[in-house]
């Protein structure tokens, strides 16, 4: 039996021909993994996805190049586009005339004219925003927070600092007079995104939230770590639009909006899960999903061969991530045991946050297990 869920009465935010919020159906999205500059490929994989129902497709804007293709790619799509800035925020008046909506990182506004206020770069955006038409998502990772806020805090404490930056750019958005906008804070562990997004909702209940696990990895695990952070969170009102980030080869991608689509019909059907702590003394593998950004599509191969190689080691309590490009890569394993993150010809190795090289594709696994079965016998 399908029974109404509870929903935090957020003011709605209009992204295109969707609306989020205030009691709207919770929407689904996905994010495209071809290059932007392919521009027929991204075409193709925005009409999939939009064809599978995502309400809301993005893509990866890094370049001037890729912002003229995405001129292209909007002409030959009617999908509700968001387009996700890195460092270079002044991507945003190329981008805005052809999306939906804009998303940035608080965290990476200080790569670009470090020594020009955050303050003025979120006006810059906003006023972009609102002379093209398009919302904002105030996208806040665990990977690459605010470093002003983190330093305020306990190394061990990844939440407070999240929160603090999420809030503060809601308030300088609110003190503009630009309400059209939501909020993402991601991380790898569930139970992280649980208390963060809870957290924040209980101090601005009217913003809308785009949920996600980010790095949530290849599936079965991917989904049910992503299951377990909604469950938790929309049956408590909180969630206006989702994401399930799986690391997938491209023709898979419409894959995250059939598990998005399955999630919420069980939850609102009362199929949830009653166990709701994830991998406690086991083996945790955390791989992001893949994107345009991913510079060598060995990387998905790779993914899944760390999965297997590893199988051995299931029952010990470590984590490995697998990033798939420099961008996220080097800031978000530093909190794993073990990381590795991808670049066109080669594989960087990490042990926390140490640097131990650069190993070709076809060398990396014997190394990463070198370094694995070193950890276990120190811990044993």
């Amino acid at each position: 039996m399908t029974v109404p869920l509870p929903r935090n009465p957020t003011r709605s935010v209009r992204i295109g021909s969707a609306i989020i919020g205030q009691g709207h159906p919770i929407a689904v999205q996905s994010m495209t993994a071809t290059h932007t500059q392919d521009v027929d490929a991204t075409v193709e994989q925005v009409n999939a996805l939009h064809d599978v129902g995502a309400d809301i497709v993005r893509i990866a804007v890094d370049s001037k190049k890729d912002a003229e293709a995405l001129a292209e790619i909007r002409k030959q799509t009617k999908a509700n586009l968001s387009v996700d800035l890195q460092e270079n925020y002044r991507l945003a008046e190329l981008v805005a005339p052809h999306v939906d909506k804009v998303r940035y990182n608080p965290g990476h506004l200080y790569h670009h004219e470090p020594s020009r206020p955050w303050q003025d770069k979120v006006k810059y955006i906003a006023q972009v925003a609102a002379d093209h038409d398009c919302a904002l998502r105030v996208g806040v990772n665990c990977g690459s927070v605010d470093p002003a806020k983190k330093e305020k805090y306990d190394a061990h404490d990844s939440i407070t600092p999240m929160i603090e930056s999420a809030v503060e750019h809601c308030e300088l958005l609110d003190s503009l007079g630009f309400t059209r906008y939501n909020v993402s804070l991601k991380d790898s562990d569930p139970q992280k995104v649980i208390e963060v997004n809870r957290r924040f909702a209980e101090q601005r209940p009217d913003v809308p939230l785009h949920l996600g696990v980010t790095e949530a990895g290849l599936p079965p695990d991917g989904i049910i770590k992503t299951r377990i952070a909604f469950e938790q969170l929309i049956s408590r009102g909180i969630g206006d639009t989702i994401r399930v980030s799986l690391t997938v080869p491209n023709p898979r991608k419409i894959e995250e909006i059939a598990a998005g689509r399955q999630i919420l019909a069980d939850i609102a059907g009362g199929r949830v899960r009653s166990v709701v702590t994830y991998g406690l003394p086991t083996l945790n593998i955390i791989s992001c999903p893949s994107c345009s950004r991913v510079e060598n599509g060995a990387f998905i191969d790779l993914a899944e061969q760390v999965k297997e190689m590893t199988q051995y080691a299931k029952d010990h309590a470590l984590t490995i991530a697998v990033m798939g490009c420099r961008v996220n890569g080097p800031g978000e394993t530093d909190d794993a045991d073990l990381g590795l993150w991808c670049g066109p010809n080669f594989v960087n190795l990490k042990r926390g946050s140490v640097e131990l090289g650069q190993f070709p594709y076809d060398r990396i696994l014997p190394r990463l297990r070198e370094e694995l079965d070193a950890l276990i016998a120190a811990r044993s």
